[in-house]
C-alpha cells in the first residue's frame, strides 16, 4: 500500500491567495464561506482521501472489476467506501443545496476533487460522472424529471453516467446510430450499442441514472439530430420507489491498461422491447445539453492530471529520501539517500513545479466558473465565462498532458523498482495514462482551444488573459534580488511568445489545417504561462507572508524556490512551443500518405 496525504497546505494557499477566498464569500449563495469553513472541509476530506479510499487503491487495481452473471462486480471495499463518501456529503459539495448539495464554491470542490483522484481514480470516476449527469439535469431537464432524479444524484443515493461512444462513432458523434421512438405518452423507446461507458454497471447503488445520446426517427442527419433521454436501470414509480428493470445492460467489460477496478462498460439497450426513455429539454438538442455534462467531465478529467502529478510526486519523494545508493555530490558520505543525487533533485523539483502550476491553474479556473454563475454583475458573469470556456480546454488538456510525463518521472526516481508493480509507482503511471484521450483527447483539447476559443473571437480572450498576465510585471518589479528578477524575466518572455503564437493563428486562420498543425504546442505553450503566471503570483504571495512574519516562514520560502525553479528550467519550453508552432508546422503536414 502506497501512502497518501492530501496536500492540504497549498491547497489553502491557493484558495486564500490565488483563488481568493473572500472574494467568492461576496458571492450570491456563498456569503458563508470562511477560511474556517474551507480548512475544515479540506482537513476532513484529506482524512477521507487517505483513510479511507487511498488504502483500496493497489488492492482495487489487483482485483479489478468483474461481470457476473450480468451484474458488475465491484473490487472490495468499493461498495463500503462509497458509502462513506456519499452519506459524508462529499459528491453534492459543490452542488445546488435545493437539491441536497452543500453549495460551497466549485473551486472548493476542485480541491475536494482532486483529492479523491489522487487517492482513489479508480474510485473517484464514478462521483465524477455522477457530478456531471446532476449538472446537465439542473441546467436542461424538465422539473419533473429534477423531481424525480436530480436530489439521488447529487447525494449520491443514485449514480450517473454518460453515454456517447458508440463502436462507429468515437469523438464523430455525427455517425451515432442509437435510436429513440417516441411512445405517444411522454417516454421513449431507446435501443442500441454504447462503448466505454465508465461505471455503467455496479453494485453499489440501488439504481444508475444513464444519460444517453440517440435520434429520433425524424431527426435531422449529423449532429443536428441527436437528442438527450434519461434511461434509469430500474423505472422509477410514481411514488419514488423502483419499479420494474429497464431494458438495458452491461454485456462486456473492456480489459484496460490502468484503472481496473473502474468498469468500463459496453453498454446494450433495448435487446428486448427497448429502454424507456425520457426526453431532456428538447428534441434534437441533446448535444448542447450534453456538452454541459462534458465539460464538467472535462475540467474533472483535467483534476485527474493534477491528481496523479502530485501522487506520483508524494511516492518519488518518500523513495528518494529512503533510498540509499552510492556517493552522492551532495552528502560526504560513501552512501547516502539518492535525493542527494542533483538529477533525482531535478526530477523532484520538474514534479513538485509542474503539480502545483497545474493546481493553481485549475482552481483559478474553478473560481471563474463561481463568479460566471454567481456574480449578480452582468458583465462580470460574461468576462468570467469567456475565461471559463478558454481555461477549460488548457486544464484538461496541459494537465493531462502534464500528469502522463510526471508519472512517467516518478518511474524513472524509482529506478528499476519503479518498473516493478509492487512499488505502486507503475500503477499511477498507467492510471495517467487514459486521462489525456477519454473526454476528448489532447488533439481535440487543442483544435478547441485554437478554432473556438481563441478564433473564433479574434483572439479577443487570448489577449485579455495575457494582458492580464503583463500587469503582474509592476509587482513583480518592485521585488528585490535574482530569484524575482528570473520570474520576471521569464514571465515576460513566456508572454511575449504566447502573443507572438496568437497573432501567428490569427495570420493563418484563413489555413484552418496549418492552425491544427500548430494547436498542440499552441495549447502547451498557454498551459506553460499561465502555469508560470500562477507560480508568479504565488511567489508574490508567499514573499508577503514572509515580510510580515505571518504563517510557515518555510512553507513559504519553499513556494518561492518553487516558483523560481519553474521560471528557470520550464518556462523556457514557451519559446520552443512557440518555434514549432509558427515555424513547423508546414512540415507536420508535408509528406504525402504514401511517404509515411
Amino acid at each position: 500500500m502506497t501512502i497518501y496525504t492530501a496536500p492540504v497546505n497549498d491547497m489553502k494557499f491557493v484558495l486564500e491567495n490565488l483563488v481568493g477566498l473572500e472574494e467568492l464569500a461576496g458571492l450570491d449563495g456563498y456569503e458563508e464561506v470562511s477560511s474556517d469553513l474551507v480548512d475544515a472541509v479540506l482537513e476532513e476530506a484529506g482524512k477521507v482521501a487517505g483513510g479511507v479510499l487511498a488504502p483500496l487503491n493497489v488492492s482495487g487495481d489487483g482485483q479489478g472489476a468483474k461481470l457476473v452473471d450480468g451484474t458488475v462486480q465491484v473490487a472490495d471495499g468499493w461498495k463500503e467506501a462509497y458509502k462513506s463518501v456519499a452519506e459524508g456529503g462529499w459528491i453534492g459539495l459543490a452542488c445546488n443545496p435545493e437539491y441536497g448539495g452543500q453549495g460551497l464554491p466549485k473551486a472548493v470542490g476542485a480541491a475536494v476533487d482532486e483529492m479523491w483522484h489522487a487517492s482513489n481514480m479508480a474510485f473517484a470516476l464514478c462521483p465524477l460522472l455522477s457530478q456531471g449527469a446532476s449538472e446537465a439535469l439542473e441546467n436542461n431537464a424538465s422539473d419533473e424529471l429534477k423531481a424525480i432524479f436530480l436530489e439521488k444524484l447529487i447525494t449520491g443515493e443514485w449514480t450517473g453516467t454518460m453515454n456517447l461512444t458508440e463502436p462507429q462513432a468515437g469523438s464523430d458523434l455525427a455517425a451515432l446510430r442509437s435510436k429513440a421512438v417516441p411512445q405517444g405518452d411522454g417516454t421513449y423507446r431507446i435501443s442500441g450499442q454504447k462503448i466505454f461507458i465508465t461505471y455503467g454497471d455496479h453494485e453499489m447503488t440501488d439504481n444508475i441514472v444513464h444519460l444517453v445520446l440517440a435520434r429520433t426517427p425524424d431527426a435531422p442527419a449529423g449532429v443536428k439530430g441527436i437528442s438527450l433521454f434519461v434511461v434509469p436501470k430500474f423505472l422509477v414509480n410514481e411514488d419514488g420507489s423502483l419499479g420494474e428493470r429497464n431494458d438495458v445492460r452491461c454485456v462486456s467489460l473492456e480489459h484496460k491498461l490502468g484503472i481496473h477496478a473502474s468498469p468500463t462498460c459496453v453498454m446494450s439497450f433495448g435487446d428486448n422491447d427497448g429502454a424507456i426513455g425520457y426526453v431532456v429539454g428538447e428534441e434534437n438538442r441533446g448535444l448542447e445539453y450534453m456538452f454541459v455534462m462534458m465539460n464538467n467531465a472535462r475540467f474533472g478529467v483535467g483534476l485527474q492530471g493534477v491528481a496523479m502529478a502530485e501522487r506520483a510526486y508524494q511516492q518519488a519523494l518518500e523513495y528518494a529520501k529512503d533510498r540509499v545508493q552510492g556517493k552522492t555530490l551532495l552528502s560526504r558520505e560513501n552512501k547516502a539517500p539518492i535525493i542527494n543525487h542533483p538529477d533525482v533533485r531535478r526530477m523532484l523539483m520538474t514534479m513538485k513545479a509542474y503539480a502545483e502550476a497545474t493546481r493553481a491553474m485549475a482552481l483559478v479556473a474553478g473560481s471563474a466558473f463561481d463568479k460566471a454563475h454567481k456574480s449578480k454583475d452582468a458583465a462580470v458573469r460574461k468576462h468570467n465565462n469567456d475565461l471559463l470556456e478558454f481555461y477549460t480546454p488548457i486544464v484538461k488538456g496541459w494537465s493531462t498532458e502534464i500528469g502522463q510525463e510526471m508519472t512517467s518521472i516518478g518511474v524513472q526516481v524509482h529506478g528499476g523498482m519503479g518498473f516493478i508493480e509492487e512499488t505502486g509507482a507503475a500503477q499511477h503511471y498507467r492510471d495517467s495514462r487514459i486521462t489525456t484521450i477519454y473526454e476528448g483527447t489532447t488533439g481535440i483539447q487543442a483544435n478547441d482551444l485554437v478554432f473556438r476559443k481563441t478564433l473564433r473571437n479574434g483572439g479577443e480572450v487570448a489577449r485579455s488573459v495575457l494582458a492580464e498576465i503583463k500587469g503582474l510585471d509592476d509587482e513583480l518589479a518592485k521585488q528585490e534580488g535574482d530569484v524575482f528578477a528570473s520570474i520576471r524575466s521569464a514571465l515576460t518572455e513566456g508572454v511575449a511568445s504566447a502573443e507572438q503564437a496568437t497573432d501567428w493563428l490569427i495570420a493563418n486562420s484563413n489555413q484552418p489545417a496549418k492552425a491544427a498543425a500548430g494547436a498542440y504546442a499552441y495549447l502547451r505553450l498557454m498551459g506553460t504561462v499561465c502555469g508560470g503566471w500562477q507560480m508568479a503570483r504565488a511567489a508574490l504571495a508567499a514573499k508577503a507572508k514572509l515580510d510580515v512574519g505571518d504563517g510557515d516562514s518555510k512553507f513559504f520560502d519553499g513556494k518561492i524556490k518553487t516558483a523560481h525553479f519553474y521560471a528557470t528550467q520550464i518556462m523556457p519550453v514557451a519559446e520552443a512551443f512557440k518555434k514549432t508552432m509558427t515555424g513547423g508546422a508546414e512540415s507536420i503536414l508535408a509528406l504525402a500518405d504514401d511517404q509515411f
